[in-house]
């Protein structure tokens, strides 16, 4: 039985009134208090979160004064704040690629922007791709729980590859075939270049084609001069390719066509069992130049140590960083990114789950930890270190569950599962949003593989299971298709735009019935002696099962 009843919550000299249905064992969680962190961390104060700068000190101030303040401990040793050692890469989109035919000379060029798109993640004034052989290779996948190995029989050793995007299941759209039009990890460019470099390829060039990747080449081609951003690594010589990119499918089809080969054949030829890869006899050549510089940011870790358990967790994410602000801004013209649900919304979501954890009695049986990671928007870095240097084993980390950008969508009949049916956790989520009258829904876009890009999928590259959902379409008050709608309109006036401002208009109440989901995951496994695992068929699930061994 529950009853309401208030509870003060310390903020930066705010007294807060809880006003949702309390727990019996818990305080209630608070609405003005997520509201106002929200608002102080989308505020002009603090500049658009990004690292490096003034609005980064604020933000990790305020993460851990409110950590604190919850009655969390450091959960970095004696600190709140674990180091992460970045590299900020720009790359001069300016070099042609050349590539020759030793026979008889023949040559292609390759046109930076409407060719190629290439980088290096390599902290160097240049990197060479200097007459390596070019190979294709289908996919560029190899996954021994589906049977499949593209680079079987070939020699890559510091040679060019060229790899499809996505993975076979699209292509074929047959659902017993990898997962069909629900992207695996296998299908992420990230994870292509990671295979080349560990069969020894000098460079990988995904092939660009707009519905398997998801968008059009003018999203890699606007991205061309941008920074890239990595993790400082001493030995980045051997894990890191030396030029990186996308191609196009006309630019693709030129350079088979050049070693005589049919590209739609071979396109076609790679999504069936036993495809073979193909040597070419072409060689190609480029130079990539760099502006580098070195970065030290932050995640805030925070612990709730487990009253039985202390050396088991269960995990909950959440990134704090932002883009900042636009440093050529007209004059009168709004020059900040506030990130007010990008992800402000998530942050404050994060505090608030720390409170009322903290306050929850019986203490919970396995430690609770709260990471606000840094780093997401440059391509998930700070939770990237945070899975390489955990300050526990990922093996006793339960699961966890990620929170990026929670819509204020209102109240919803539904939940949205991201990356639906990867791990025993939904079972948790089912009976938690049952207790609500809601059912968990597979995400309308599978095919876009979203599940592979935010911070959990950090985690669930070291095997540990991770939840990662979104609010609900089903709309009581607005109708069935409501969330999608107001999805739409913010992807199209606010995401990633100055206009991501907080407004005391937001409806919230959906998201605090979302808290208590993940309140009641989190502490279900908590309180338990099961370890969650992938299900069967998940690309983790073997990593999962030799972690806990």
């Amino acid at each position: 039985m529950r009853k309401t009843f208030r509870v003060p919550l310390v903020l930066t000299s705010l007294l807060v009134v809880c006003t949702s249905a309390a727990r019996a064992d818990a305080p209630a969680f608070s609405e003005s208090a997520y509201r106002k962190h929200i608002e102080v961390l989308a505020s002009d104060a603090f500049e658009g979160r990004a690292p490096g700068t003034a609005g980064e000190k604020k933000t990790l101030d305020y993460i851990e004064q409110q950590f604190r303040a919850a009655g969390l401990q450091p959960g970095i040793g004696k600190s709140f704040l674990q180091p992460v050692p970045l590299v900020e890469i720009r790359p001069h989109a300016d070099a042609a690629m050349q590539v020759s035919d030793g026979a008889d000379g023949t040559a292609l060029s390759l046109r930076s922007l409407d060719d190629i798109v290439t980088w290096t993640r390599r902290p160097v004034p240049v990197s060479t791709l200097a007459d390596a052989g070019i190979v294709y290779v289908g996919y560029g996948i190899v996954a021994p729980e589906y049977g499949w190995d593209d680079y079987a029989g070939l020699d890559v050793r510091g040679k060019l590859v060229l790899a499809l995007v996505n993975d076979p299941g699209f292509a074929t759209q047959d659902p017993k075939f990898f997962t069909g039009n629900a992207m695996t990890y296998y299908g992420r460019w990230d994870y292509k270049f990671a295979e080349a470099v560990r069969h020894g390829a000098a460079g990988l060039l995904v092939i660009h084609e707009t519905k398997a990747a998801g968008y059009p080449w003018d999203v890699p081609r606007n991205g061309a001069t941008k920074p890239q951003f990595d993790l400082r690594i001493a030995d980045f010589a051997k894990q890191r390719l030396a030029l990186e990119g996308w191609i196009t499918e006309a630019a693709a089809a030129r350079i088979l066509a050049a070693a005589g080969k049919d590209f739609a054949a071979l396109k076609q030829a790679s999504s069936t069992r036993g495809f073979k890869g193909v040597a070419t006899d072409l060689r190609a050549t480029m130079s990539v130049r760099n502006e580098v510089r070195e970065a030290t940011s932050y995640n805030v870790v925070g612990l709730l140590p487990g009253r039985v358990r202390p050396g088991e967790a269960f995990v909950y994410t959440a990134h704090w960083d932002h883009l900042g602000k636009t440093p050529d801004a007209k004059p009168g013209e709004d020059a900040i990114f506030n990130g007010a649900q990008d992800n402000a919304t998530g942050i404050s979501a994060l505090i608030e789950l720390a409170r009322v954890f903290a306050a929850t009695k019986p203490r919970p049986e396995r430690s609770l930890m709260f990471v606000a990671v840094t780093a997401e928007e440059s391509g998930l870095l700070g939770s990237e270190y945070f899975a390489q240097n955990p300050p526990l084993p990922v093996a006793q980390m339960a699961g966890g569950l990620n929170m990026d950008n929670l819509y204020a969508v209102g109240k919803t009949r539904d939940m949205t599962v991201i990356g639906a049916g990867k791990s025993e956790l939904e079972d948790d989520l089912a009976r938690a949003t049952a207790k609500q009258g809601r059912v968990p829904k597979q995400e309308p876009a599978p095919e876009k593989g979203f599940y592979y890009r935010s911070d959990h999928f950090n985690l669930a590259k070291v095997g540990v299971p991770m939840l990662y959902t979104k609010a609900g379409i089903d709309s009581p008050g607005h109708g069935a298709d409501y969330g999608k709608r107001w999805l739409d309109d913010y992807t199209a006036n606010r995401y990633h735009q100055p206009s991501d401002e907080y407004s005391p208009d937001w409806d919230v109440s959906g998201t605090l019935q979302d808290l208590e989901v993940y309140y009641d995951v989190g502490l279900a496994i908590a309180n338990s002696k099961r370890w969650p695992n992938w299900r069967a068929d998940s690309e983790f699930r073997a990593i999962r099962d030799r972690s806990r061994k």
